[in-house]
């Protein structure tokens, strides 16, 4: 049937169903069916959007037509748009006069088109429920994974499975419920899912304090402390007084005046130091159980006073770490080890001079343990490594403390290398690590596996980059470990689409989360967000693309400017998008896409454009030398080879002066080495100066000698070579030598490399050992009559002084390529013969670096007064000069290259 006959079909139905007012008695399952044939048509024969107009035409003066109601309906499904009230009118018509079947017919042919439909799966729920069908426990829990704000059918899930004996799922539906439960303020049935959740996992103390957080925050903290009594009864009960200690912490942090919560901490501290001697003169000189006393101001003094007993490990500043051996009184006898010896020390003198350490600190551990030891432990174990040094600072480390413990203590600097990288492997996937609510960068050890839901729930709260916590989003979305309709992955994907309900400004923030939450609805169908723009209506309110091509961020597990391109591919004007993207995205695909939609003479003109106006379009000019060369529509596009050249040599001069003028340093430096390296790589502009005449390597190599300050090796290079094709070139060398000598240090490899050790010895080895002398000297005391400090000092003045003349020296530093080496002139690495015009003698000097400088062996540096003066002399030249009142008359007689 043609799409005219079905248009004129449906109107005829509606005007038969108007004069013949068929009542909704009438309506049977087989009805709809019917109906459904004739919707499934007009699919085929691509007339729904006609068929649509006249069926909402007609409800507009018969809301309660049936047909129209249908038809609307599902092609409105079909259609994919977000309005199904006519669905929900028909069903509300059916439900009303008790046609159940009907109902059940309905609401299974949506889902067949629209398995997410949260009304027709709600609907098909009560039906199935009112029928006592096993199959609405099925249709509860897709709802609950699809409605992250229901709560009551994930507790009446957690019922029904607790009912069947299954408390792994049980327990999963209370969390989910109690979570719940929390956002919608629901106090009472929080408290009647949390006594339910601690009767039978109290042990896992990372969801009751993300609970207590949400509470706090979402209701109030009162109520979060009374909860948490109820959790603190059972560590109490089991003795465990580490954690209930810290919960009583926080419920007085909440109120620091609450008497229950000090009387019960004093109790648990009772209960952890038993048996130690001082217990209850450090709870009564601390004042704890006096409420006139800062309630954390007596902790923190019991806490310090309990930790000085006897056996137990303390670190002074100076002396490092010491065991107390005896306490007699308030005296600490403290023995230091062979170096300090045995210390008399008051106990109030011990509280503010000395930190108390636990024996398996790791600072315990590298005093008392032998190093091969201790390193093979740290090397073969590198998890007990981490919970130990995590665990040594108030169990909150990042990792350039890690490695401050190790290297060169412990691990050597090669050996951290490896270690590094495993440790890092197991921080990320072992369960017993965390990081810091607070801070991204700071690990915790927890006394428990958790899920990897948890883990990565707790890493995106601590996340506070927007687009790292993209990343942990999409890492937590592709671990298959992971349950994608818990309430973590609900807070983490709900924390984006929140940017999305309504964008009057399209920000970075607001693209990225529409690219991420894109993906995710097409990974993981059964949560799709419907979004209410559309990427063009995303698009089109972005002010500049470029800028905010530029601000997504990849990450490890994200690829925001690919999904971003791919998105602007499905445009109508994507080719003028991707002309007008290109220079600041650069990529290659782009180009192709263009050329095979037929559009090369857009890729050509953007090219054109690019090299007329290159100072706009740097980065764009490198990268179609670099990677367009062999393609036809460029060799097509009319840019001459040359004019190619003189734009990357435009390129590096203009980069040399916005680098000078400290305009953006670091983008110009990556800008002028690209270019710099497509100049001389592979001799690409020898290679063309020597295809054409003399006046053009005139005036190419004019051109590169004018930039004062391009690297002097390049401009050495290319004297040497033109000078092998025209011995009598003639150069301008005048400013070439203060180039040199202003802006480069050329060196040899060989000793390049020994500077290099040098540095990395007195860095690793000559400075810490110096630190190490100048505490000792410090610890003896009396600084103005301390000689040994005095030398320490010294010596360390000295030490700072040659490494940053040898780091600067280094960063000019430019390895001398032997195989540029020249007879032709007198140049880096060439030994010359020189005939002493005053004397009638000969003399011989090897031209070097100020590095390999040694004039009693007549090794002399090119950067001298002597060695500049001799530069770029030719066979027969003579040189006249004066170096302090001393003149000097050579003719060059000779001119070798040096001896490697």
């Amino acid at each position: 049937m043609a799409g005219e006959d079905l248009v004129k079909q449906v109107q005829d139905m509606l005007k038969e169903e108007t004069w013949t007012r068929a009542t909704i008695s009438n309506y049977t399952k087989n009805n709809l069916v019917e109906l459904a044939g004739i919707v499934e048509k007009i699919r085929e024969n691509s007339c729904m959007d006609e068929v649509l107009k006249i069926c909402d035409e007609h409800l507009a003066h018969t809301k309660d037509s049936i047909i129209a109601l249908y038809i609307s309906g599902m092609l409105s499904l079909y259609k994919g748009t977000l309005d199904n009230s006519a669905l929900v009118s028909l069903v509300d018509i059916f439900q009303k006069n008790h046609k159940e079947t009907v109902v059940i017919y309905l609401c299974e042919t949506i889902l067949a088109d629209d398995p997410n439909n949260k009304f027709a799966l709600r609907t098909l729920a009560d039906c199935y429920h009112a029928d006592n069908n096993e199959k609405v426990w099925e249709l509860y829990e897709k709802i609950v994974k699809l409605d992250f704000e229901e709560a009551d059918l994930a507790k009446v899930l957690a019922e029904h499975y607790e009912a069947e004996s299954d408390a792994e799922t049980a327990i999963e539906y209370y969390k989910k419920a109690l979570l719940r439960y929390i956002g919608a303020k629901n106090i009472n049935l929080v408290k009647e899912t949390w006594t339910k959740l601690v009767q039978t996992i109290p042990q896992e103390i990372d969801f009751f304090m993300l609970a207590k957080r949400k509470i706090a925050k979402t209701i109030s903290g009162d109520k979060s402390a009374v909860l948490m009594q109820e959790l603190y009864a059972w560590y109490k009960d089991n003795r465990k007084w580490d954690t209930a200690i810290d919960i009583l912490k926080q419920i007085l942090e909440i109120d620091q005046h609450d008497a229950w919560a000090r009387r019960e901490i004093v109790d648990c501290y009772r209960g952890k130091y038993q048996g130690r001697d001082h217990l209850e003169d450090y709870i009564r000189s601390s004042n704890l159980t006096a409420g006139f006393r800062n309630v954390f101001e007596a902790i923190n003094d019991f806490e310090k006073h309990i930790a000085f007993d006897a056996h137990s490990y303390v670190c002074h500043r100076s002396w490092g770490v010491g065991i107390i051996r005896k306490i007699e009184n308030d005296t600490l006898f403290i023995n230091f080890g062979k170096k300090y010896g045995i210390h008399e020390m008051s106990l109030k003198m011990a509280v503010n001079a000395l930190v108390p350490l636990s024996n398996d600190h790791i600072w315990v551990l590298k005093a008392t343990k032998k190093h091969e030891e201790l390193s093979k432990m740290i090397s073969e174990d590198k998890a007990w490594a981490l919970k130990t040094i995590i665990k040594s600072f108030d169990n909150s480390c990042d990792f350039k403390r890690i490695k401050a413990e190790l290297v060169p203590a412990v691990l050597t600097p090669g050996q951290w290398t490896s270690w590094n990288s495993a440790a890092k492997r197991i921080l990320e996937s072992d369960s017993t690590f965390g990081v810091d609510p607070n801070d991204i960068n700071m690990y915790t050890v927890r006394d428990h596996d958790v899920s990897q839901d948890t883990k990565l729930s707790n890493e995106f709260k601590a996340q506070k980059q927007f687009f790292a916590r993209i990343d942990i989003l999409m890492k937590f979305v592709e671990n298959d470990e992971t349950d994608k309709s818990s309430e973590s992955f609900g807070e983490m994907f709900s924390y984006f689409t929140g940017f999305l309900r309504t964008v009057s400004k399209v920000t970075d923030q607001v693209l990225g989360a529409y690219l991420i939450v894109q993906k995710i609805n097409s990974m993981i169908p059964n949560i799709a967000y419907q979004t209410k723009y559309t990427f063009k209506e995303i698009y089109d309110r972005i002010d500049n693309p470029r800028e905010m091509y530029l601000m997504l961020k990849d990450t490890k597990n994200t690829t925001l400017r690919q999904d971003f391109l791919a998105d602007i591919k499905l445009l109508p004007d994507w080719d003028k998008q991707y002309v007008r993207l290109f220079p600041t995205v650069l990529e290659g695909s782009m180009l192709t896409a263009l050329v095979n939609a037929g559009k090369a003479d857009m890729a050509k003109q953007l090219a054109v454009n690019c090299f007329e106006n290159f100072k706009d379009n740097r980065q764009a000019v490198i990268f179609f030398f670099r990677e367009c060369q062999d393609d036809t529509w460029f060799k097509e596009s009319g840019i001459t080879y040359e004019k190619q050249l003189i734009a990357l040599i435009n390129i590096i001069e203009q980069t040399f002066r916005e680098i000078n003028n400290h305009v953006n340093t670091t983008e110009n430096k990556k800008v002028n080495k690209g270019a710099t390296q497509l100049l001389f790589k592979d001799d690409a502009l020898i290679t063309h100066m020597f295809q054409n005449d003399e006046n053009t390597v005139k005036r190419m190599y004019t051109m590169i000698n004018d930039i004062a300050d391009i690297d002097p090796s390049y401009k050495a290079l290319l004297r040497n070579r033109i000078l092998e094709r025209y011995p009598d070139f003639k150069f301008q060398v005048t400013e070439e030598k203060s180039s040199v000598q202003q802006h480069g240090m050329i060196v040899t490899a060989k000793k390049l490399e020994e500077k290099k050790v040098q540095v990395e010895h007195i860095q690793s080895v000559e400075i810490p050992e110096n630190s190490k002398e100048i505490g000792e000297a410090r610890a003896q005391g009396d600084l103005k009559e301390n000689a040994e400090y005095k030398a320490a000092k010294e010596h360390q003045h000295y030490l700072n002084v040659t490494l940053a003349k040898l780091q600067e020296e280094l960063n000019r530093a430019v390895v001398f390529d032997p195989t540029t080496i020249t007879t032709a002139i007198v140049s880096f690495s060439t030994t010359v013969t020189l005939h002493n015009n005053d004397t009638s003698e000969d003399e011989k000097f090897t031209i070097l670096g100020p590095w390999e400088s040694d004039p009693d062996n007549s090794i002399i540096s090119y950067m001298s007064p002597f060695g500049n003066a001799l530069m770029d002399k030719k066979v027969g030249e003579t040189a006249v000069f004066s170096i302090n009142d001393h003149k000097y008359n050579y003719t060059v007689k000779e001119i070798n290259a040096a001896k490697a």
